[in-house]
């Protein structure tokens, strides 16, 4: 594990039963419990460096490329969820970190919270930001479900105007500075189309729903309540179900948790080091 006396970042590639993954890693002062993210769908890791910024320097974070997106190469197959649970997991082994608190955001939520599930030795507290429990969801507005697609067009200018206002009502309400609106619309060009479909195979038919109430862990859900993608129903919904959860709830749309970065980094760094 990489020491937690450097400043400055780590990127490497990591191979786990055959898969590749690029991962990138912020060291902490060795305090705290390290912090594993899981992105959402068809995005790098480059899109979490806000939240990654925005959180307390103490922590170590550790972040990755699903299979097919950024630098992780697409397998010749689909991973279902569980099974991409255990690739993380064995990540974890290979980088050295024995326990790790779990940050999901969208589709990386799903598998946050199949990780939770499957390994809840290795997962001390769940973050849930801006997801929900996969196929039994309360839907969103389909106009959202396909502005996922646009940032394919491949500029700047189109993926920006793609996903406003469906996926961030900040941008469109220009209530945003405009250079994070460019970082922004430069991070969400989305990769290969076969890993993008891989991952949406991957979690096709996956619920959470029944099995949400046997979570041992603390979980923080962070929603915005204006998620045109996710209502916010959803996660009032999960906040029933899962025992020992506690709901936050911010002003603002699916991408909240980079263009509120500032905001929700603190929520996210008090709900970690509570006891």
């Amino acid at each position: 594990m990489p020491s937690a006396t450097t400043s400055q970042l780590t990127t490497c590639d990591i191979r786990v039963l055959g898969q590749r993954f690029r991962v990138a890693i912020r060291p902490g002062d060795g305090t705290r419990t390290p912090l594993l993210l899981m992105n959402g769908i068809g995005v790098g890791l480059e899109l979490l460096r806000p939240l990654v910024d925005a959180l307390d320097p103490a922590i170590e974070v550790i972040r990755f490329d699903a299979p097919g997106v950024g630098g992780s190469p697409t397998p010749p197959l689909p991973y279902r969820f569980p099974a991409l649970a255990y690739l993380v997991e064995r990540l974890l082994d290979q980088l050295g970190y024995e326990r790790v608190d779990a940050l999901g955001v969208s589709w990386g939520g799903a598998l946050a919270q199949q990780f939770a599930l499957q390994h809840p030795w290795r997962c001390r507290r769940l973050a849930l930001v801006s997801t929900a429990m996969g196929a039994l969801m309360v839907p969103g507005d389909p106009a959202a479900w396909v502005a996922l697609a646009a940032p394919w067009s491949g500029s700047d200018r189109g993926a920006l105007e793609a996903i406003a206002p469906e996926l961030a009502p900040e941008i469109a309400s220009g209530a945003l500075d405009p250079a994070l609106a460019r970082d922004l619309a430069v991070m969400l060009r989305l990769g290969d189309p076969r890993g993008y479909l891989y991952q949406l195979l991957g979690g096709a038919g996956w619920t959470s729903l029944p099995w949400l109430p046997c979570l041992r862990q603390r979980t923080l859900i962070v929603a915005g309540d204006d998620d045109r993608l996710i209502p916010l129903v959803n996660a009032r919904l999960m906040h029933l179900l899962a025992p020992r959860s506690h709901l936050h709830v911010f002003h603002g749309g699916h991408l909240g948790f980079v263009l509120r970065a500032a905001e929700l980094a603190p929520v996210i760094g008090a709900f970690l080091a509570s006891d």
